[in-house]
């Protein structure tokens, strides 16, 4: 860029590859766009890898503060987002081995008969269910966990699982395959 000349003001229709060549240049507007725009999927993420809202934040801070640091190497082999859930990804693993698990898997009750959802004890079968939930996810592979995650709360491709996971298709595949088929058996009685 010429001394002088001033960037063009950021916009939030800007695609991120520009965006991130833009941020590894020194551009600090640049990346509070990617921020904003890459955070909530990255904080759901997070959240459901780590159970606790507060980890799961600091998780993406920290994430994205690797990411600065790292951007002038980012070569564009793979998207953004994806690099972005790689480095989350990384971020959480090493949260959950510093710490112990905080879905107890004793700490399901049955359903309830009622399956009204609009009344109070509906609704507090409704947040059994979805402990019961997290507890079968925590009782998961760490690998088949992820693989879930990023394909049914995230929507990612095979592909970039594979790229965020660094395996191949298949083994996303069969992950995915073997966490459905125990979410589907831990769940059988919330049908």
């Amino acid at each position: 860029m010429d001394e002088g000349t001033e960037p063009a003001p950021l916009d939030g229709d800007l695609p991120d590859g520009l965006l991130t060549v833009r941020a590894a240049d020194g551009d600090e507007d640049a990346f509070a766009v990617l921020v904003r725009r890459h955070s909530r999927p990255l904080l759901t993420l997070a959240f459901y890898m780590l159970g606790n809202a507060q980890d799961a934040e600091d998780a993406v801070q920290d994430a994205f503060v690797s990411a600065w640091r790292c951007l002038p190497a980012y070569h564009h082999r793979a998207e953004f987002h994806t690099w972005m859930y790689r480095i989350t990804v990384n971020r959480c693993l090493t949260v959950r081995r510093r710490r112990r698990p905080t879905f107890p898997l004793d700490a399901v009750t049955e359903p309830a008969v009622d399956n009204d959802w609009s009344s109070p004890a509906g609704a507090a079968e409704q947040d059994t269910a979805a402990a019961a939930l997290a507890c079968a996810l925590g009782a998961l592979e760490a690998s088949q966990r992820l693989c879930w995650i990023l394909r049914e709360l995230q929507g990612l491709s095979y592909e970039e699982i594979a790229h965020v996971t660094r395996s191949s298709e298949p083994t996303v595949r069969g992950r995915l395959f073997r966490a459905r088929q125990l979410l589907k058996e831990a769940m059988a009685p919330w049908r």
